[in-house]
Order: C-alpha cells, then sequence, then structure tokens
C-alpha cells in the first residue's frame, strides 16, 4: 500500500472509488468482493457506513464456507476489516487462522504476512514472549523466501521495549527503507512506533511529531489507531489544537457498535482533553470499558493516564492504586518505557518503587494473591467484586494478571499454583 508515498491519481480514495463503481455479481458478492466493497466503502464514506458490510464479510471468512486457498489470499485484508470494526476477538481468530493455514499449506510467502501481522495482535494483548517467538519464526521464513522487508513486529516491539538508544536509529533505517520501496504503509507503520516509543519516554514532543505523520490521510484502520496516541503526545505538549482535531477523527473512525476497545480508546481520548468531574467521567469509562478486554496494553495505559490525572489532581492515594496496577502490568509485558513512566509517577506521590527485574516478576500483590484465592474457592467475579468493592471486569482484570504471573490459563490450575500459606483463610476487602 503507497498510502502517501502514491502518486495523485493512484492515492487509496481514488482506487477505492474505482473499486465500488465496479458493477456488483448478479447473484449477491462473494466474500472476497463483499471484503472489498466495504473497506473500499471505509475510505470513501467513513466506519459507520462500512460496518455492516465488513461485519458480513468477516463473518463469512470465519466460517467454514470459505475455503483454505481463498483465505490464505485475503487472510491479511479480513484481518485488517476487523481490525477496522475494533473487533479484537476477530482480529485475533483471524489472524491465528491465517497462521496456521499458512503453515500446514506450506506456503512460505503468506506465511511470512500473516507472521508479521500476527506478532502486532500478540503485542496488543501483552503477550511479548509470544511475539518474539513468531518473529524467530518470521525471520527463518524470510531468510528461506529473502525478504527483506522490515517486520512490523519488529518495529512495535522496539516501541514497547522503550530503549531509545537502540529503537531511534533502528526506526530511522526502516523509514528511509519504506521511502525507497514507496511503501507508505510501511512508514505510516514506523512513524506509528516512534510514536509509541516516545510516549513511553515521556518525550511528548517528538511523540506528537511522529503522530501527526502517523495520522496523515486515510490508510483506514491504520490512521484510525494512530489517533489515539496523537490525542495524547498532543495534550501533553501543549498543542491543544491538534489534539482536538485528532480527537474529531477519531470519534468518526470509531463509530461502530458494540466496540469496548473503540469506546475505551474514545473515552481515555476524551478524557485527556477534559477537565473536572467530566474528566474522572470519561477516565472511569475506559479503564471500565478495556479492563472488559484482552487489549492489556491499553488498559494498563489508560490506568497510567488515569493516575496521573489523579496525582495533579491531589489524590495521591486512589492515584497509587491505578499507577501500581499499571507499572505491574508494563513490567510483566516487557514495557520498560512505560514502566519507567509509571514508575516515575509513584515516586512523585511518595511511593518507595523498586525496580523490577526477572526474579520479582512472578511476585502476587496482596489484593492480587486475595482475589486468586477468593476465585480457587470458587466465587465468582461478581461475588469477588461485591465483597471486595470493585467490579467484576476488575476482577477479571486482576486474574488475567494472576495467570500470566503464576504461567497458567485457567481458574482451575489455582490450587495447585498458589502458594500456601498459614493462614489461607478468606479475608475482607483490602482498605
Amino acid at each position: 500500500m503507497a498510502g502517501g508515498l502514491a502518486y495523485d491519481d493512484g492515492d487509496l480514495t481514488t482506487v477505492s472509488n474505482a473499486a465500488r463503481s465496479a458493477r456488483p455479481a448478479p447473484d449477491g458478492p462473494p466474500p472476497g468482493d463483499e471484503l472489498l466493497e466495504g473497506l473500499a466503502t471505509l475510505v470513501t464514506d467513513g466506519t459507520a457506513a462500512a460496518a455492516a458490510g465488513l461485519r458480513r464479510a468477516v463473518t463469512s471468512f470465519l466460517g467454514a464456507e470459505v475455503p483454505a486457498d481463498d483465505f490464505l489470499h485475503w487472510g491479511v485484508p479480513v484481518a485488517n476489516a476487523a481490525l477496522s470494526l475494533w473487533d479484537f476477538e476477530a482480529w485475533d481468530s483471524v489472524s491465528t487462522r491465517h497462521v496456521e493455514l499458512a503453515r500446514s499449506s506450506g506456503a512460505l510467502a503468506p506465511l511470512a504476512n500473516a507472521l508479521n501481522a500476527h506478532r502486532v495482535v500478540a503485542l496488543w494483548r501483552g503477550d511479548v514472549e509470544r511475539a518474539r517467538d513468531l518473529g524467530d519464526e518470521e525471520q527463518r521464513v524470510k531468510e528461506v523466501t529473502g525478504t527483506r522487508r522490515a517486520s512490523y513486529g519488529d518495529l512495535f516491539l522496539l516501541a514497547y521495549q522503550g530503549h531509545a538508544a537502540e529503537a531511534v536509529p533502528l526506526l530511522a533505517a526502516a523509514a528511509d527503507e519504506a521511502t525507497v520501496r514507496g511503501e507508505g504503509l510501511g512508514l505510516q507503520i514506523t512513524d506509528r512506533a516512534a510514536a509509541l516509543l516516545h510516549l513511553g519516554l515521556g518525550h511528548y514532543s517528538e511523540a506528537t511529531a511522529a503522530g501527526i505523520r502517523a495520522a496523515k490521510g486515510n490508510l483506514g484502520p491504520f490512521t484510525a489507531q494512530a489517533l489515539p496516541d496523537l490525542v495524547e503526545a498532543a495534550v501533553r505538549s501543549g498543542a491543544t489544537a491538534t489534539a482536538e482535531e485528532a480527537m474529531d477523527r477519531l470519534t468518526s473512525y470509531t463509530d461502530v457498535p458494540d466496540s469496548d476497545w473503540a469506546a475505551g480508546l474514545r473515552a481515555r481520548s476524551r478524557a485527556l482533553l477534559s477537565h473536572g468531574e467530566e474528566a474522572e467521567r470519561w477516565y472511569t469509562e475506559a479503564v471500565e470499558r478495556l479492563d472488559g478486554t484482552r487489549l492489556r496494553f491499553e488498559s494498563a495505559r489508560s490506568r497510567l493516564l488515569f493516575g496521573e490525572w489523579l496525582r495533579r489532581e491531589r489524590r495521591r492515594a486512589e492515584a497509587r492504586g491505578h499507577l501500581k496496577d499499571a507499572f505491574e502490568e508494563f513490567v510483566a509485558m516487557g514495557a520498560d518505557g512505560f514502566a519507567e513512566r509509571a514508575r516515575h509517577e509513584l515516586l512523585a506521590t511518595g511511593e518507595k518503587v523498586r525496580r523490577r527485574t526477572s526474579d520479582t516478576l512472578n511476585d502476587l500483590t496482596p489484593q492480587e494473591d486475595q482475589i486468586a484465592r477468593m476465585a480457587r474457592d470458587g466465587r465468582t467475579n461478581l461475588e469477588i467484586g461485591g465483597e471486595l468493592y470493585i467490579s467484576a471486569r476488575t476482577v477479571e482484570w486482576h486474574l488475567r494478571k494472576v495467570f500470566g504471573k503464576l504461567g497458567i490459563n485457567s481458574r482451575r490450575e489455582l490450587g495447585q499454583a498458589l502458594p500456601p500459606r498459614r493462614d489461607d483463610r478468606r479475608v475482607g476487602a483490602i482498605g
């Protein structure tokens, strides 16, 4: 996709208009045609107009009626359609199936593309180790096929890790490479990764500059994903007009039903542009919405921002809870830049925070330990939340952290995984 590097007569809007003018099939469009129609409508008329068609296309491809060869051909665009709908579960399912089919077929070129995309999904759910494993496989495939193109997963992993001395020159090299190839999408992804890197490091002016570049034009879901970062960076660097313009565009891109992902990021962005009780309402909604998803990274970022706002409102005790949760999550995910940002905020509240190392990652916080033991004893999320005065979604969010730290996948494994303690009785709410 050429994106911003396309010639004037070959930009995405022109191509999309041409695609929509094609004569429809007499018996209704096959899934591939409906997918193209939906993606073209997304560019020409916006998310709300495209949502129904994209949903039908994604549902068709995830059904049993689409042959494996067709799925291999359309896998990346179908994943992009799910991303346009802000449907993480569908995005993950499409990406997973694409990788599995490419592996089983032995089709190396589709496999490299599928692995590249699937790594980004893994990072967004906070599974850095999985993203690294997929990256090793992708590199082996690229060595066999002779592919030299930079991996989007590599770029976002660099941003996650937050090591500027390593990341900045590599991102610059990737941007130069994308420019030489005329690959506008690759350049846009590089700018998005740069914005994310600088946000984690607290370099808000640099993040704003990269975010403006990443949000330029209209690359559908890729532009949409860049806008929340631009709002955050622009607010923090004092570029209010830029933040407000990005917020307006984000509102249009997130005009889809039944997506906690879209609603959560929209609420978080509105909170950044709001004050007082209004800001608090938006931050609370953002945390609640994103805690109900598997988007660990976005959930932790929302808690970080809410904690930062609470500290600036001089509500330090409340700020510590959100900041601690964010810090623990970032450390567990290997998002070192954001973890350090959260640590500095905690220090500013008067909290003593040790730098986490590999031998401390499995430590459960007192609240995590309490919730885990209550879940082990058969209590539902609703029952646990009622006793601890937190929402069922927040209970689920803490349990996901517990599972990750203990290396388990379900409540059934808590009995053996939890370390014994002398007093293993249920206790009341943590103050």
